[in-house]
C-alpha cells in the first residue's frame, strides 16, 4: 500500500512540475507579446503625433488662403467674412413628419399568449 501511495504521489508531483513548466513558458510568451504590443502602440502614437503635426502645418490659414487665391479660377472660393454667416432663426427647417415621441407597443406576457390558444 505504501508503494502505491508513493508511486501516486511521485506521478502527481511530476504532473504538477510539468504543468508548472508549461505555465511558466506560457507566461513568458504572454509577457513578450505584451511588450511587443506596447512597443507597437508607442510607435503608432508617435506616428500619429507626426501626422497631426503635418495636418496642422498643411491647414495653416495663410497657406489655405494662398491656395484658394492661386486656384480661384477653378474653385471660385471666397475668403470668409462675417457677412457669410446667418442667424439661427434664419434657417428654414423642414416640417417635422415624425412624431416627437414614438409610441411604444406594450408586449403581452408569454403566459397570457399561450393560454389564449385553442
Amino acid at each position: 500500500m505504501r508503494l502505491i501511495f508513493g508511486l501516486l504521489l511521485g506521478v502527481s508531483v511530476l504532473g504538477l512540475a510539468f504543468w508548472a513548466y508549461q505555465e511558466n513558458y506560457r507566461t513568458r510568451q504572454a509577457l513578450a507579446d505584451n511588450r511587443a504590443l506596447s512597443r507597437e502602440i508607442g510607435q503608432l502614437q508617435e506616428h500619429l503625433g507626426v501626422l497631426k503635426a503635418e495636418w496642422a502645418y498643411l491647414n495653416r490659414p495663410e497657406r489655405l488662403r494662398e491656395l484658394s487665391e492661386l486656384n480661384f479660377e477653378r474653385l471660385r472660393l471666397l475668403p470668409m467674412a462675417p457677412e457669410h454667416f446667418g442667424r439661427l432663426d434664419q434657417v428654414a427647417y423642414p416640417p417635422r413628419s415624425v412624431p416627437i415621441e414614438p409610441e411604444i407597443a406594450i408586449a403581452t406576457p408569454v403566459a397570457a399568449a399561450t393560454e389564449q390558444r385553442p
